[in-house]
C-alpha cells in the first residue's frame, strides 16, 4: 500500500513518569500514524512524504524505525512541528506550527514520486496535512484521478477543500468526520438524516464509497446502494485523537488485500476502538484488533 502525506510533524510531548518529566519525540501527522497502524496489521506500507529543515531532518531518523518504507523528496522549507503537555492527564498545547507552505517544484517532485509509488500498489491512501494551505488541494484530485484510472484503489481521508478537490478525481473510498462535514456546510446537522443526506452528496460528487465517523456513535456508511450503522465494542478512552486515523488503516488494509466493504468497515471500526485505549497515536496490536473485529455491529439502516 502507498500512504501519500505530503508534510509530516515532528511531535514532542512530555509525560509524567516516577515523578519526573519524560520527553517524548516522534514522527506524527495524519499519514504517518495511519502508515503504523497498516503495518502492526501486517500489511507492507511506503509511506510518500517531503521532509526539510531541522525537523525533516529529525523526522527522517523517526521515522527510520517505523517499520515503513519510507519514499521522500527535500522540500525547500521546514516540516512542522508541536509541543504538547500530558503531565496533567490531559493534553496541553504548549506551542505548534503547520509548516510553510509547498513550492511548485516540492509538489511536482512530490507527485512524481507518489504516482510511482502508488501505481506499485493495489491500494493508495491519501492523507490530509497539519494546517490548511500547506497543500495545493488540487494534487489530491490529480492523484485520485491518475491512480484511479490505472486500476489503483483511492481510499482518502480529507476536509474542507482537500476533499471538495480529491471528489473529482473520483476516488474509490472516502472516510470524513461528522464534524467536518458541518464545518465544511455539507451536512445541516448532527441528525443521522442530515448526516446520510450529506454522504449521499460526497456520493454525488464521485465518491465510491462513504464513511461518516462520530465519536459518540456509531458510525454511519454509504456503499453498493446500503445505507448502515457501524457500531465498535465500547472500550474505556485513553486518547481520543488518532481514531479516525486508525479507522482509516483498517479499511485500507483490508481493501488492500482484496476484501470486501463491509469486512473493511469492520477492521476499521475495531483498529480505531482499539486505538482509543492507548497514548501513542496509530498504534495497536493485530491480535486485539482480531478480536474486536467479531464484536463490531453492522446494521442497516
Amino acid at each position: 500500500m502507498m500512504v501519500f502525506a505530503a508534510v509530516p510533524i515532528l511531535t514532542v510531548t512530555i509525560e509524567e513518569r516516577a515523578n519526573r518529566p519524560e520527553l517524548h519525540v516522534h514522527a506524527g501527522g495524519q499519514g504517518v500514524w495511519m502508515s503504523r497502524m497498516v503495518a502492526s496489521l501486517g500489511v507492507p506500507v511506503t509511506l510518500c512524504v517531503s521532509l526539510g529543515g531541522e525537523t525533516g531532518e529529525v523526522l527522517l531518523g523517526r521515522l527510520g524505525g517505523e517499520n515503513i518504507d519510507i519514499r521522500s523528496v527535500k522540500r525547500d522549507s521546514g516540516n512542522g512541528w508541536y509541543v504538547h503537555d500530558r503531565r496533567s492527564g490531559e493534553r496541553d498545547e504548549i506551542a505548534e506550527d503547520g509548516g510553510d507552505p509547498l513550492t511548485r517544484h516540492d509538489m511536482d517532485e512530490l507527485y512524481g514520486l507518489a504516482l510511482a509509488e502508488g501505481l506499485r500498489s493495489p491500494v493508495a491512501v491519501l492523507s490530509g496535512s497539519a494546517a490548511p494551505g500547506v497543500v495545493d488541494p488540487d494534487i489530491y484530485r490529480r492523484l485520485a484521478a491518475d491512480l484511479g484510472n490505472n486500476g489503483v484503489t483511492v481510499v482518502v481521508d480529507l476536509s474542507g477543500d482537500d476533499l471538495t478537490a480529491v471528489l473529482r478525481g473520483k476516488p474509490a473510498f472516502v472516510k470524513v468526520s461528522h464534524e467536518e462535514l458541518i464545518n465544511a456546510g455539507r451536512a445541516s446537522g448532527d441528525g443521522e438524516d442530515a448526516l446520510i443526506e450529506a454522504g449521499r452528496g460526497v456520493l454525488g460528487e464521485g465518491a465510491g464509497a462513504v464513511l461518516i465517523s462520530r465519536p459518540d456513535a456509531p458510525s454511519l456508511a454509504l456503499f453498493d446502494g446500503r445505507v448502515v450503522t457501524v457500531e465498535p465494542p465500547a472500550l474505556e478512552v485513553a486518547d481520543h485523537r488518532g481514531a479516525g486515523d486508525s479507522m482509516t488503516a483498517g479499511i485500507a488494509s483490508v481493501l488492500a488485500r482484496g476484501g470486501a466493504v463491509e469486512e473493511a468497515l469492520r477492521t476499521g471500526a475495531a483498529a480505531g476502538a482499539l486505538n482509543v485505549t492507548r497514548h501513542g497515536l496509530g498504534t495497536g496490536d493485530a491480535e486485539a484488533i482480531a478480536e474486536l473485529i467479531g464484536r463490531v455491529r453492522v446494521e442497516e439502516r
